[in-house]
């Protein structure tokens, strides 16, 4: 079965916490502290293995969890990291965050990764903090929790040229006289549910990978018939190969076929009409097709036009070469415009946004907001005095305490943090 989108709920492993700890040494109070770190939470990653074609192993794994790091030990032991869940993909994959629609990933390499839910980091222990003043600290950090992610996974074939056009216009035919390709092929709409991959040999030893996709109908922009099905797997392809039904065989207009699929190709997103194509008139053999090309001609002057009888060959040498010359000197199209990548991870440039925010909820009540001061507060165990007393500091060090000052805060407003309330104090 090809399956070639999937949704998963990702969740990579929290870390473990530190430990208070200290040893046991002679003139050394309470022995000095020894408390090891905790090891970092399973990262959840992606790898490219080509042996793979389909994203049906997914299809059942609605959540992926990965295990959480181990807590600190005595005598400065750290705890043990846990493993990363690598999860095998088909090359040409696709991750976009589930809720946004922004590409996370983009696997296109063999042996290519891309971490996609980071493990947390584990909590520091109880020795990190020892200072003159404490040379006996008896806190530790707690583990950062793992991050949680609903994405969208999606195959986008990895093919040189792909084939567009109506139904049952002879692109399966096609593939299988140029390539080693075996595409089902009958007389009947939509044979083609699955696309199909050929390696087609030129000639002169050039060789380029074309893909048969299935078939395109008027609205498929919008998703109808086989819809964004069809589409999503050409938006890879450098080169389109359009091929008509110039003899009229169900009876349609291959002037108005041709309009209409350049439409739909228009419509979509990812400037699909800006790949070059090359135009293939088919079934020549049939009895209207001569008219049909000249009224083609007439209606498209401008546009180069291969008349073949692809069942039999005839005609598609010279097609093949043009195809050969244009993947020559026509670049990738990235998939996602003006983005960046790196080691497959796509991203964009932004500038580093404040440590925290304030705002003003109205009625003497502020919430603080910002990843510095949720993992400040996801690190502190609020059972304890010393965690509290540091929590506070380092809130004041960093400019909290006057961020809400400035903003208007009085002594015994109400500050909310996460789920956690507690009073402004001057």
């Amino acid at each position: 079965m090809f399956i070639d989108r999937v949704k998963l709920k990702l969740k990579s492993g929290n870390g473990g916490n530190g430990l208070v700890a200290f040893r046991r040494e002679k003139y050394v109070p309470l022995g000095g502290p020894a408390g090891g770190d905790g090891g970092k939470g399973g990262s959840i990653i992606f790898e490219v293995d080509t042996n793979k074609s389909t994203l049906l192993d997914l299809r059942f794994n609605r959540l992926i969890k990965a295990q959480p790091g181990g807590n600190g030990r005595g005598n400065k032991m750290h705890g043990p990291d846990a493993d990363d869940v690598v999860i095998k993909v088909p090359q040409g994959t696709i991750i976009k965050d589930a809720e946004t629609g922004g590409l996370l990933a983009d696997l296109i390499k063999p042996d290519q990764r891309a971490i996609i839910a980071q493990g947390g980091k584990g909590g520091r222990g109880n020795w990190h903090f020892a200072t003159g003043r404490n040379n006996a600290p008896d806190y530790a950090e707690l583990g950062d929790e793992g991050e949680t992610k609903d994405v969208t996974i999606e195959l986008k074939l990895l093919a040189d040229a792909g084939l567009v056009g109506f139904p049952s216009v002879g692109k399966s035919t096609l593939l299988s006289v140029v390539s080693k390709a075996r595409p089902e092929i009958a007389e009947y709409h939509f044979t083609t549910i699955t696309p199909n991959l050929g390696v087609v040999q030129v000639s002169d030893g050039r060789s380029f990978v074309m893909a048969d996709l299935p078939g395109l109908i008027e609205g498929a922009s919008e998703g109808k018939g086989l819809g964004h099905q069809f589409l999503r797997h050409i938006e890879r392809c450098r080169v389109l190969v359009h091929i008509i039904d110039m003899g009229s065989n169900d009876g349609r207009d291959p002037v108005e076929d041709f309009r209409i699929i350049n439409k739909e190709l228009e419509q979509y997103h990812l400037r699909l009409l800006e790949r070059p194509q090359v135009v293939i008139a088919n079934k020549m053999d049939l009895e209207p097709a001569e008219e049909n090309l000249k009224r083609f001609k007439e209606a498209y002057p401008d546009i180069e036009i291969f008349p073949t009888i692809t069942i039999i060959h005839e005609g598609l040498d010279s097609a093949l070469y043009r195809v050969a010359d244009l993947l020559a000197v026509t670049p990738d199209f990235p998939i996602t415009g003006e983005e960046e990548t790196q080691e497959g991870v796509l991203f964009k440039y932004k500038p580093k946004g404040p440590d925290f925010t304030v705002h003003n909820l109205g009625n003497g009540q502020w919430r603080l907001e910002g990843k510095r001061v949720e993992r400040l507060f996801a690190s502190i165990d609020f059972e304890k005095e010393e965690d509290v007393y540091r929590f506070a500091s380092t809130l004041k060090k960093i400019g909290v305490d006057d961020a809400l000052r400035d903003a208007g805060a009085k002594e015994g407003d109400i500050i909310f943090l996460n789920d956690f309330q507690f009073d402004y104090v001057e």
